[in-house]
């Protein structure tokens, strides 16, 4: 769990300033969280699979049960800024704020019993 949140940290902070960046340039939240996202979804595998769970299995089973548990945290990320940001107002930076934090934690479980199980190390 520490190596994730460290992991995690580090990248959700990249990732978080990218998307700042990205916005205020002129493009719009659904765009930057897109590009950002899946940019840190492909390095996140290789940090995950290598540093966080120390994976030793299948590298394809493995792939595809990422990408599976990636689109889940891409969509709930994407409606979290579609709902509170277009829907109800809120600034998109907060909101993008707030859907790290709740994504995160459950991409952690995500990786820990579905993506990188203890029992294919």
């Amino acid at each position: 769990m520490l190596r994730y949140v460290a992991v995690g940290v580090a990248s959700n902070a990249a990732a978080y300033l990218c998307y700042v960046a990205l916005t205020s340039f002129g493009l719009w939240p659904e765009c930057a969280m897109t590009i950002v996202y899946l940019t840190c979804a492909l390095l996140g595998f290789v940090a995950n699979r290598r540093l966080t769970f120390s994976h030793k299995g299948n590298v394809t089973n493995s792939g595809m049960r990422y990408v599976m548990a990636q689109a889940v945290g891409y969509g709930l990320n994407a409606f979290l800024l579609f709902v509170f940001a277009n829907r109800f107002g809120y600034p998109h930076m907060w909101v993008q704020a707030a859907a790290i934090v709740v994504v995160a934690p459950l991409l952690f479980l995500a990786m820990k019993f579905f993506v990188f199980p203890r029992t294919s190390r």
